[in-house]
């Protein structure tokens, strides 16, 4: 069973591929765990990310946005004290203020979800190139949600940032076209082709 090359380091990053990377979500709590995980990932990678997404579950009440959203300076301490924690009082301080802005995309559009999906009318994106390795880190898709999130408030929002969210929650679907997943993925979504340096 072929897998893409990125996730073959440990179990962890294997079961994140296997079952998450790529699945279309529709569930705002989600989408936020996701986006704010790419907010603390911003200079480091992924697979430290997955290895300590339960201790960012812990600190940040399981990514209830709405809870984390209240957070003042005790739950700031409390973050930052934590065993494991990545100690970055900036990155904390981003995930609360984006709560707040993700509160405010669910009150204009019904749901985050709503809201970056309307960016490909619901479909998922595929982009031609994968069979050679050509992934990019952004594109014009990237671009342009990246400037509306940046518009709205949100904090930790450059294109590159966003280009992986896309690829997480399943609006592209980046998997090499190789992996046992790829064809998995097409049957589970409406599928765009679209050239790999656009949209």
């Amino acid at each position: 069973m072929e897998r893409c090359p990125w996730c073959m380091c440990n179990e962890k990053m294997i079961r994140y591929h296997d079952e998450e990377w790529g699945v279309p979500v529709h569930d705002d709590r989600k989408q936020f765990e996701f986006l704010m995980m790419e907010v603390m990932q911003c200079g480091l990678n992924w697979n430290m990310m997955i290895q300590k997404r339960e201790i960012f579950r812990n600190c940040f009440d399981n990514f209830d946005y709405d809870k984390v959203a209240a957070y003042g300076e005790k739950d700031i301490q409390r973050i930052l004290e934590t065993e494991g924690m990545i100690r970055s009082r900036r990155k904390i301080e981003a995930v609360i203020h984006n709560a707040r802005c993700f509160q405010d995309i669910r009150k204009e559009f019904g749901s985050f979800s709503e809201y970056i999906w309307n960016f490909t009318n619901g479909k998922t994106y595929l982009y031609t190139g994968h069979q050679k390795g050509e992934i990019p880190a952004r594109n014009g898709l990237s671009d342009r949600v990246s400037k509306d999130l940046k518009k709205r408030g949100l904090k930790y929002m450059e294109s590159v940032t966003v280009y992986s969210h896309l690829q997480a929650c399943g609006i592209i679907n980046d998997h090499m076209e190789s992996c046992f997943r790829y064809p998995e993925l097409l049957e589970m979504t409406d599928p765009v082709h679209k050239r790999r340096n656009h949209e």
